[in-house]
């Protein structure tokens, strides 16, 4: 995995930035996410974070971690998936609902609901979360 900077965008988000779609690296992204291959999700979204600069390039890293705690979720690892869960809140609480057909609205809320079992569950119980749980990227079309 990439080693990414924890430094905002220099630039500040504006309607138009949220406009159109996303770029077909970011579509092969949620497939993947939403195939729950999500290191190859990881990969696909950081690809795209890297050639994009504009400040919509956070809301990929925001995607591509809330894939990496689910990852973490996946192969057991309690305190990686808590501290991906953390980056996540940061880089995307500034989107609005819906950026570029991304139902962020949908996706934070159901990041946090995992987020919110795994701490109620704690490190000893990790593996009684339902995969089920991990919902998909929803876009709309």
């Amino acid at each position: 995995m990439h080693a990414m900077s924890d430094d905002p965008s220099p630039h500040p988000l504006t309607p138009a930035d949220c406009q159109g779609s996303p770029p077909p690296q970011v579509l092969i992204g949620i497939d993947l996410f939403n195939a729950r291959q999500y290191f190859a999700a990881h990969e696909a979204l950081e690809t795209a974070w890297l050639a994009e600069t504009g400040p919509v390039r956070e809301l990929y890293r925001g995607i591509l971690q809330v894939a990496v705690a689910y990852l973490h979720i996946q192969r057991g690892n309690y305190i990686g998936a808590r501290k991906m869960f953390r980056h996540c809140h940061f880089w995307l609480e500034p989107f609005p609902d819906v950026c570029q057909g991304i139902n962020i609205g949908q996706l934070k809320h159901d990041y946090q609901a995992v987020e919110s079992l795994l701490v109620r569950l704690g490190p000893t119980a990790l593996h009684n979360l339902d995969p089920d749980q991990l919902k998909p990227v929803q876009l709309l079309r």
